[in-house]
């Protein structure tokens, strides 16, 4: 019992911080001042201008300047002008579009989306984004020329878009940040093929992408008003897993922890962390069920993505004519938008990818190993802009990173008494001011990069 009181000691000495999320022990004044900064009064003059554009549906009139699609987009580069010119000339505002035909695109159509991209300081190659569509509809997804307000689905997710550029324009980052504005979302996901595309063009590390869309309602069609808590859905394997790839993880397991899912546990800590009674509900899909979003294109080029969705829908405010039919209003307008509750929506973005940019690059090359040991050895690729890491661990049928401790820069550390066959792992990187990564899942299956080890024979 004396031998076996002090390692019991030190385990439980081990054993810190949090049951749920990825809470960190470091805390940044600069989020705090970064959420307060974020202004529902701006958000509804956003919104209020995107619903004056009449409709802003993908097959819309380009021409006009007061109406349709055009008009619309021309005014969200504008706006994003306007922020750089505020912020020195901080905002690249780019345009990158593609020539589409489809079941829901019956012409050859121009999608367009706006980016305003936020150059990083030291380590521009990596990217995190924010993304919402501007285009709109009704019932009729081919009707083009009737009034599609589109204020909630996704007025509010552009609002969020550009409120974020406004936010954190006026702060510089080590990673490059993109507010990106997507067209031909409710025609067939094209703005997010349009932005994966060019993303992959362009060379991009993108870390993350927090698609936004139907953010800004809180009250569902049952009638409960939802206010403190947002959803986040994340796939659980990589759309793009290969076939051996997924053969390991069924064996070794990762199911629930690729980096998408990494994502939005990171984002369910922040939310704990600075944003008091407004909270992550982690959804355990790509997205709600039988639908679907942007974020799913760039899943499909290997980025990691995210959807956030307000937490209880009104489905008689979307994709409807407008109309009263036995005194139930249907319809996307401005009265359907809650602006205090996309407000807080906002914070959790904002301060999501202020932590994203500021952190250091998750790990690469994560390994564990020790079977046939009591100890588990963690390997990863050590990194020049980490000044230490922590190391994470949990029950197989835990949903959250529960037990951590911290470890030196040397790319190797050693649980002791940590049988691997009991636990999940993974690694954060933590720079010499306290910025935390999210956590990195062992092999394939939770790898931000195609930066693998070998894999290891297994033992009998």
């Amino acid at each position: 019992m004396r031998r076996i009181l002090p390692v019991l000691a030190a385990f439980a000495a081990a054993l810190p911080l949090a049951a749920h999320a990825q809470s960190s022990p470091n805390e940044h004044a600069v989020l705090h001042q970064l959420a307060s900064d974020v202004s529902p009064e701006r958000e509804r003059a956003t919104i209020a201008r995107l619903v004056a554009f009449g409709t802003r549906h993908t097959l819309s009139d380009t021409k006009s300047e007061t109406r349709g699609i055009g008009a619309a987009r021309r005014w969200v580069a504008s706006e994003f002008a306007a922020i750089s010119k505020d912020c020195g000339g901080c905002l690249t505002v780019e345009t990158p579009s593609e020539t589409v035909t489809g079941r829901r695109v019956p012409n050859p159509t121009e999608v367009m989306d706006i980016l305003a991209i936020q150059k990083g300081t030291t380590d521009p190659g990596r990217v995190i984004v924010i993304s919402g569509h501007i285009d709109s509809r009704v019932t009729d997804v081919q009707n083009f020329t009737a009034d599609a307000p589109g204020a909630n689905d996704d007025g509010s997710g552009t609002a969020a878009v550009i409120e974020a550029a406004r936010v954190l324009s006026k702060h510089r980052f080590p990673a490059t940040l993109v507010f990106a504005v997507l067209s031909g979302e409710e025609q067939g996901l094209y703005g997010g093929h349009v932005l994966a595309d060019y993303a992959t063009k362009q060379g991009w590390r993108v870390e993350g992408d927090l698609n936004n869309d139907i953010v800004g309602n809180s009250e569902g069609i049952n009638g409960v008003r939802e206010t403190t808590r947002v959803r986040v859905f994340s796939e659980g394997t990589k759309t793009v897993e290969t076939a051996a790839e997924a053969d390991k993880r069924r064996y070794n397991g990762g199911e629930v922890d690729s980096p998408s899912r990494q994502l939005a546990r990171f984002m369910d800590g922040m939310a704990n962390d600075y944003l008091g009674n407004f909270h992550v509900t982690m959804v355990y899909r790509t997205d709600r069920f039988g639908r679907g979003g942007d974020q799913t294109e760039m899943l499909k080029a290997g980025f990691p993505a995210v959807r956030v969705t307000e937490a209880n829908e009104n489905y008689n405010r979307q994709h409807q004519d407008l109309r009263t039919e036995k005194g139930i209003k249907y319809g996307d307008v401005l009265e359907g938008v809650d602006f205090a509750y996309l407000a807080n929506v906002t914070r959790l973005n904002v301060i999501s990818l202020a932590a994203l940019a500021s952190a250091p690059a998750p790990p690469t090359a994560v390994d564990i190993s020790g079977a046939v040991s009591a100890d588990t050895t963690v390997k990863w690729k050590p990194s020049p802009d980490a000044a230490r890491y922590r190391l994470w661990w949990r029950s197989t049928t835990d949903p959250q990173w529960r037990y951590s401790r911290e470890a030196a820069p040397t790319g190797q550390a050693v649980l002791k008494d940590v049988n691997i066959d009991d636990w999940f792992f993974g690694v954060s990187a933590v720079s010499a001011d306290g910025w935390e990564s999210p956590v990195v899942f062992p092999g394939a299956a939770g790898s931000w990069t195609h930066e693998e080890p070998p894999p290891a024979r297994p033992a009998g």
